[in-house]
């Protein structure tokens, strides 16, 4: 590789940023922000670079953001104090997991509140400001396997993507009383909470939990209300997913953002106001998107909350994803949803609002992501880019349903290029108008990188989602084989004897599958894969349930076992011809492992040309927020092998 050409150590030069918290008065923004350093810069091992990601909050009044804090420590989770002068804050250091700290903003040193063998994790403050909940395993410890000891498996969920073995029991959820200065247990669930939030009395929470683990695994969830002393009531009967909560002003009704009961993941999220009854109606109606973002982009280091806010006691702000882009909404208690900071070629992955102000990111496929406050951007985070960005051209397609749509994205110049056609996970997320370093390098290295929303993809209306249930490798191959045609019409540039076929997850199967059922790709590299769905649905962390969401088909049952092969690409795996680079991740718990070795193993028996590099310690999250060092080393791979195989 041509040293002059701008390569994947470019990483290194970048600054992420996530979680913006916009204070009471809507006045100012705290942030964290990851940059990339040595681990230890005082002593340097000239062997061996070991670049981490660093995270300090960062605080805006409006004008240019400065640095808050400082030190090796790792800072995270921002949250403003009702009054807006004390700022708590999760920080991360000394061999201990992530501890409780508050930082008075008039001047003064942050105060550590927690001692916890256990990390400290979703802060949140009372409305009154008395109290911060959060949950935390406490003293809690898991060594058995550092001392070797046998591992006893009785529960439906044991491990979890991310968070590899689950703890024996789960998080419990505490508060600290900043009156008193004291830390106590509020509660300890016997199944997993997963999201909760206060109630505006600051009387107790409502939160989301499952009656059983096995309830849990079918996504089957409820809401319960919290007293600050006393037990909990369940309030729903759900029996659904739920994302999370938004209490009312009121403090009798509530808005959740999740699927109603008989559907599964494929259906969209949405906003369903539960009253004091139980009885709900769903607010966005009319509106034939999904809550949230779903765009993806490979530079979110860190949380990105964007959880709907309540204006007034009649109008709810919330985040939805529109074809390629995401933007701000509002609905109101009649159902009527407008749009208030919506741009088609924008995406705003994460938000928060309140005090009349609001705080958020906002990128572009040409732009790196930026803070905002008010409308103001407080960052300058695209001028750390090492290289300059292109601009992606808008390429359409058409199916049964309508119009598609996806981008390409050219390097500079008119010489003919190598073309890389690029698939999406999910199935059910979305490519757009986020900013993708991967794809940016790879423009710049010479390739052509064609990318979009086949049948099944997010932000096209549910009937686009639900047109591959049940046939995952039909519509959707229609789809990427039919737009990457129109790619190569559009520009003459890409050169169709020169291209090849890559994706993640989803994409990655897709890959598995194009490879199975056609030779007209010149390479392929699949990344965190899946080729056999019968394995998949015994050894992923949401094995038990996916393929009945997805397929309405399930590994456990005889009758379906046989379709599940049918549309396993491992079955054809005699008719790949395409030299493939397989990418994984040893602690991938949603594609295990597995997935990769049985395609390295069978590829290999039928003498395809194939390497497999396979990372320690990452999870299904390496291409995105891995460390920053294995991000670099899967980069350097897919470029050696897209330049082994189709350059001249």
């Amino acid at each position: 590789m041509s040293n002059s050409l701008p390569g994947p150590d470019s990483l290194l030069a970048l600054a992420f940023p996530s979680g913006p918290q916009v204070s009471p008065d809507g006045r100012s923004v705290a942030f964290v922000l990851a940059r990339v350093e040595e681990e230890d810069p005082q002593n340097i091992d000239a062997a061996f670079a070991r670049p981490r990601y660093k995270t300090h909050l960062w605080l805006s009044d409006g004008g240019p953001a400065r640095q808050l804090t400082h030190g090796e420590g790792r800072d995270s989770l921002p949250r403003w104090s009702p009054d807006g002068g004390t700022l708590a804050f999760v920080r991360t250091g000394n061999g201990r997991g992530g501890q409780l700290y508050l930082m008075p903003l008039g001047g003064g040193e942050a105060r550590r509140v927690t001692a916890f063998k256990g990390a400290v994790q979703d802060v949140q403050f009372s409305p009154d400001g008395r109290f911060l909940a959060f949950f935390s395993a406490g003293d809690d410890e898991d060594k058995r396997d550092e001392r070797g000891e046998a591992r006893v498996i009785t529960r439906p969920r044991y491990r979890f993507n991310g968070r590899d073995w689950l703890p024996e029991r789960p998080p419990r959820l505490w508060r600290y009383d900043l009156k008193a200065d004291t830390v106590t247990e509020w509660f300890a669930p016997e199944t997993e909470i997963g999201s909760y939030a206060w109630q505006p009395d600051s009387s107790g929470v409502l939160f989301v939990s499952s009656a059983t683990e096995l309830a849990a695994t079918q996504g089957q969830q409820e809401v319960y209300r919290l007293p600050l002393d006393g037990t909990p009531t369940q309030l729903t009967q759900w029996n659904s997913g739920i994302g999370t909560l938004i209490p009312h002003p009121d403090g009798q009704r509530f808005v959740l953002v999740g699927r109603p009961e008989g559907k599964g993941s494929p259906e969209n999220s949405h906003l369903f106001l539960v009253e004091a009854d139980g009885s709900w109606q769903r607010l966005d109606g009319g509106h034939d998107h999904g809550v949230g973002n779903m765009v993806g982009g490979d530079c979110h280091v860190g949380a990105l909350p964007e959880k709907p806010v309540w204006l007034d006691d009649r109008t709810l702000l919330f985040s939805s994803t529109v074809r390629g882009s995401c933007g701000l909404f509002r609905v109101t208690l009649d159902g009527e949803v407008t749009a208030q900071d919506h741009d088609a070629r924008t995406v705003i992955p994460s938000f928060s609002a309140g005090g009349g102000g609001v705080a958020l990111i906002r990128e572009r496929a040409d732009r790196f992501p930026e803070v905002e406050l008010n409308g103001v951007q407080v960052t300058a985070l695209h001028e750390r880019l090492t290289f300059p960005a292109r601009t992606p051209e808008r390429v359409t397609f058409h199916n049964e349903l309508g119009e598609g749509e996806g981008w390409a994205l050219l390097p500079e110049g008119e010489d003919r290029v190598p073309a890389l056609l690029s698939i999406h996970g999910g199935p059910h997320t979305d490519y757009g108008h986020a900013f993708m370093h991967e794809f940016q390098l790879f423009a710049a290295r010479g390739y052509g990188v064609c990318y979009s929303n086949p049948r099944g993809s997010a932000g096209y209306g549910q009937a686009w989602v639900d047109d591959i249930h049940g046939r995952w490798g039909g519509p959707d191959t229609d789809d990427l084989l039919n737009f990457f045609d129109r790619c190569l019409e559009a520009h003459p540039r890409l050169d169709g004897t020169r291209s090849a076929v890559m994706g993640g997850s989803y994409g990655g199967f897709m890959t598995n599958w194009i490879t199975s059922h056609t030779t007209r790709f010149h390479a392929a590299i699949t990344d965190r894969s899946i080729c056999n769905l019968l394995s998949f649905g015994g050894t992923s962390d949401i094995g038990l349930r996916f393929w009945d969401d997805e397929l309405g088909l399930n590994f456990h049952r005889r009758a379906d076992a046989l379709r599940l092969w049918e549309m396993s690409p491992l079955q054809y795996v005699e008719n790949v011809k395409t030299p493939t680079l397989i990418v994984h991740s040893v602690l991938d718990h949603r594609c295990p492992v597995e997935q990769a070795e049985q395609w390295y193993a069978a590829l290999t028996l039928h003498g395809v040309p194939v390497r497999f590099v396979r990372f320690p310690e990452e999870n299904h999250e390496l291409s995105r927020a891995g460390r920053p060092d294995r991000r670099i080393k899967r980069l350097e791979e897919y470029l050696s092998w897209l330049e082994q195989w189709l350059k001249d």
